[in-house]
């Protein structure tokens, strides 16, 4: 077995990556261990997608080193490295089978045939394909096509697997549906995962840590429950889905409570930086920002059903636009106030705005 197989650790190192004048990768490090699931997640344009080439040698490092344990790799081909890659668009092979297209990394590395065969149908076996080895990608659903790109990228038996947005194409049910065969799979290979997402939802059901990036920088690393709850910064929470921004002036602070002047009324919610100024943003999730008797006043324009509650967007103070749940159905044009419970609200400074 090769040593890349048998590292533990997976170890960035202040790698950056510029493009021209453009740094789209800035002093990324990073310690991953054997067996976990990591995220990329972050708006585009972040730097995620790019790390992930560095990772995966498709991209030159500019500066940094990448290293599994004492190995350092960045100076390695990508067909040395041996990571597996899936891809957004699958890239399978049209005119091949099934069974051949995840056999062709196996090919490529010029493993012997019975071996190969072997791998390939634990591979088909992994992702519940063994029955649709024959036929072509064409014949096949965007999910089953998927299921063959992750066959393809496992069979090679990789330290690591990359996965690049590999959802993105899919439906809705699809989606929710391979987020548990990526997961099953993952846990069945004992080795790492490093998946590229800008779903929020996708990183917090599979993840064991999510990376947030922006601009590209790390601006927080956490599990799943860290980052959800506890953002450190104001545009982690709103990757985390913090929608609404309340911008007010601060009345009181008592430890890490503060309490804002938003259109008139007192908002009071918990300190997650320093505060520098008279003024803050307030932080709300839409399902914890609710109608009800109290609260700072808006209109409503829009209000819609989804099942378990109804869920609206209205004119906040100042002209903002706030995003609220609701008991009942809301008309457009009707007045409301909107409150919430203050261990839901999170206050930033406004600079980081």
């Amino acid at each position: 077995m090769s040593a890349l197989n048998t590292f533990k650790t997976l170890k960035l190192d202040r790698v950056g990556r510029d493009f021209g004048a453009m740094n789209a990768l800035k002093d990324l490090s990073l310690d991953v261990k054997r067996g976990e699931f990591i995220a990329l997640l972050g708006p585009s344009g972040c730097g995620k997608s790019t790390a992930l080439n560095c990772i995966a040698g498709l991209l030159p490092t500019t500066r940094g080193s990448i290293w599994l344990d004492d190995k350092r790799i960045d100076t390695l081909g990508p067909e040395d490295r041996g990571f597996g890659m899936v891809f957004q668009n699958y890239a399978l092979f049209p005119h091949m089978s099934v069974r051949d297209n995840v056999g062709f990394g196996l090919r490529m590395r010029g493993v012997a045939r019975e071996e190969a065969a072997k791998r390939i149908d634990a591979a088909l076996a992994t992702v519940r394909l063994s029955n649709q080895a024959q036929k072509l990608p064409g014949q096949m659903s965007g999910g089953q096509q998927q299921r063959v790109a992750i066959a393809r990228a496992i069979a090679i038996e990789p330290p690591l697997v990359l996965m690049d947005e590999p959802l993105s194409n899919l439906d809705a049910k699809l989606r929710l549906e391979m987020r548990q065969e990526i997961r099953r799979i993952h846990a069945g290979l004992g080795s790492i995962t490093l998946y590229v997402t800008h779903d929020q939802d996708e990183a917090l059901s599979l993840a064991d840590r999510i990376v947030v990036l922006r601009d590209g920088e790390i601006r927080q690393i956490g599990t799943p429950e860290e980052l959800y709850q506890r953002p450190a910064t104001l545009d982690v929470a709103e990757f985390m889905g913090f929608r609404n921004r309340l911008p007010g002036d601060i009345v009181g602070t008592m430890g890490d409570t503060v309490s804002l002047n938003v259109g008139g009324e007192t908002l009071d919610g918990s300190a997650r930086e320093n505060l520098a100024g008279g003024t803050a943003v307030a932080a709300i999730r839409p399902e914890d920002l609710q109608a009800g008797e109290h609260g700072f006043p808006a209109v409503v324009d829009i209000c819609e059903y989804r099942g378990h509650a109804f869920f609206g967007a209205a004119k906040g103070p100042g002209g903002s636009e706030v995003f609220f749940r609701s008991a009942s159905r809301m008309n457009p044009g009707e007045q409301v106030r909107l409150a919430a419970d203050p261990a839901r609200v999170l206050v930033f400074n406004e600079a980081a705005a």
